[in-house]
């Protein structure tokens, strides 16, 4: 399936046809991925806890229907297109030509955005999030995701998307809280822990060698030894791809799992919406990010899920795009210029 409407989107200050671009698409085509990485059906949750809960991920086919891929395509595109009126150099926030929705949303979220919402109650994956947590007392988190343009032309480094308690000093007097499980006693840390939460990921177009499929290190949530640096990631790592993969599909992760984004070097955009939810044991401070006329369109279970996140009554969001999208963690800079790849 190909989605329409996505050229001049990508390619923005390098050029599609020079030898280092053929030489990588080339490189790109001859790996075969992440071997036999098992595909689910919808219906069989047991099987997709057993994958998640070994591997760190589960990839689950035929989620959504052809209608519902092609609006939440649209949907995507639209806000990509909102983004970079903002960024017309292509420069990104997770590394040239790669974007975090959530991060350059002043809600660290789009869930003010009607397409992420249909994503908050489907039934099916509602069943799959309650089988791997073991109930159905979860919450929902966030919702956001990422997208790649064409012409993201290196790799993101290797990262999980959560870490134990830390606190970062910004300016004097004003500090940034990351993280929530702290050990006193340091006898544990948030990598001994059952699950804590999850980030369901939707595919949004059909995933090949060529569109910047994720990397997902199998068996790494748990993991207590450092990442690899891109200089030292082995090279199985660094093919270890998630493709082929057809729109509808969706990705369940750990997200303390390792993974990472890889080259677009195709003429589509791939963009990877997603849908967080935490735990129910767990808790980290939540931002409202779902307004409350959107809220209300949703049924009973799906608005206790969103219970923390609902926009309080006479307290408007603040909707809109952060200075610089929020700019690009030192964890996930490209070592790609936009003045060229040659």
């Amino acid at each position: 399936m190909t989605m329409e409407g996505q050229q001049g989107r990508g390619w923005r200050g390098l050029d599609p046809n020079s030898k280092s671009v053929k030489a990588l698409q080339q490189q790109l085509a001859a790996e075969v991925g992440l071997p036999a990485f098992e595909v689910h059906r919808p219906e069989d949750t047991q099987a997709i806890a057993t994958s998640f809960h070994r591997d760190g991920f589960a990839v689950v086919k035929d989620v959504l229907s052809e209608s519902q891929v092609n609006a939440l395509h649209r949907g995507c595109l639209r806000v990509i297109d909102e983004i970079l009126t903002l960024d017309p150099e292509g420069r990104g926030n997770r590394g040239s030509h790669r974007y975090s929705f959530g991060s350059a949303s002043l809600t660290d979220a789009q869930l003010h955005q009607p397409e992420w919402v249909a994503l908050l109650e489907i039934p099916s994956i509602i069943a799959m999030i309650g089988t791997v947590f073991g109930g159905p007392d979860f919450l929902v988190r966030s919702a956001g995701g990422d997208f790649c343009l064409p012409g993201a032309c290196d790799y993101q480094p290797l990262h999980s998307d959560m870490s134990d308690r830390q606190s970062f000093e910004l300016k004097p007097g004003k500090s940034l809280v990351v993280g929530s499980f702290f050990d006193r006693e340091a006898r544990l840390n948030y990598r001994d822990l059952p699950c804590p939460y999850i980030a369901c990921n939707f595919i949004t177009s059909d995933w090949t060698s060529q569109n910047g499929p994720i990397r997902q290190v199998a068996g790494t949530q748990n993991s207590q030894v450092p990442m690899p640096s891109l200089a030292e990631e082995p090279t199985w790592m660094r093919s270890s791809r998630l493709y082929p993969l057809s729109a509808g599909s969706i990705i369940l992760r750990d997200v303390r799992a390792w993974h990472g984004g890889t080259p677009n070097v195709s003429d589509e955009v791939r963009a990877m919406p997603n849908v967080e939810f935490f735990a129910p044991w767990y808790r980290e401070p939540l931002v409202r990010s779902l307004p409350l006329a959107l809220y209300r369109g949703l049924g009973p279970e799906a608005q206790r899920r969103c219970r923390y996140i609902v926009e309080r009554k006479g307290t408007p969001l603040k909707l809109g795009y952060r200075r610089h999208l929020g700019g690009t963690p030192e964890n996930s800079r490209s070592r790609v210029t936009n003045a060229s790849i040659d």
